[in-house]
């Protein structure tokens, strides 16, 4: 059945998470470190009911379906060639019945899902501000890379939509651009809870932050240790190894 689900160049990579893969195809947008280090910092817990905006191919919400087999996912995919991607994903793992994708603008997708029914949003947004880097002449890279007219305000009042009081938004952003998203969220009424930054390297400044926050929450802010994913030597940390199941 697997090679039934391929179309043309595509390929199946292991996602290192109970046998779980994910079709990409090498000419698109593929998942990488982030998104794995998102999936790991979300923590779903049992019976969450979950919704991954931008889901692209379904790679982070396949690893929090291998993670927590009691929750059931959402996935909001703009581009159709990605969602029919993450749907055939979906039924090489057998997680069809958990994993639903809907295609559409994630600012409008509560239109279809309705308001305040997720306990879990999470997301892997783009990381570039319009002008702010060479674009892509690739549409869906540009699509996956480049923000466009979807800001962080825009994203964190869309997860607000979704949310229940109380849901979490979990989210990683460039560290440089780190308290626009922090902003964003409580703007939206979503409150920052925990703060942990990635360093590729130790010594180094983080390059990204890993950040959640809760809806209708009051203030306070914690803190994680900083992730530190290779040390001095350039050998990769515990954690890494622990995060990739390695």
């Amino acid at each position: 059945m697997e090679k039934e689900l391929l179309r043309p160049g595509e390929r199946l990579d292991d996602l290192q998470r109970n046998g779980f893969q994910v079709i990409q195809h090498p000419d698109a947008f593929r998942f990488g470190t982030d998104s794995v280090l998102l999936a790991d910092f979300a923590r779903p817990a049992k019976r969450d009911v979950c919704v991954d905006l931008g889901c692209g191919t379904g790679a982070i919400a396949l690893m929090l379906l291998a993670r927590q087999p009691e929750i059931a996912v959402t996935g909001v995919e703009i581009q159709p060639h990605a969602a029919d991607m993450a749907r055939r994903s979906a039924r090489i793992n057998g997680v069809e019945q958990r994993f639903r994708v809907l295609e559409g603008d994630m600012r409008e997708i509560y239109r279809k899902t309705g308001r305040g029914v997720f306990s879990l949003a999470v997301c892997n947004p783009p990381y570039f501000k319009e002008g702010g880097a060479l674009k892509n002449p690739d549409p869906a890279l540009r699509t996956a890379r480049h923000e466009g007219d979807l800001s962080p305000g825009e994203l964190c009042a869309a997860a607000a939509r979704l949310l229940k009081f109380g849901g979490r938004f979990a989210v990683i952003y460039p560290a440089p651009r780190a308290l626009e998203m922090l902003r964003a969220m409580e703007e939206a009424g979503i409150a920052p809870k925990r703060l942990r930054t990635v360093q590729g390297i130790a010594g180094k400044p983080p390059k990204h932050v890993l950040m959640d926050g809760i809806r209708g929450a009051g203030p306070g802010l914690h803190w994680m240790e900083p992730l530190i994913l290779k040390d001095e030597n350039g050998d990769y940390t515990p954690e890494w190894h622990r995060i990739y199941g390695m």
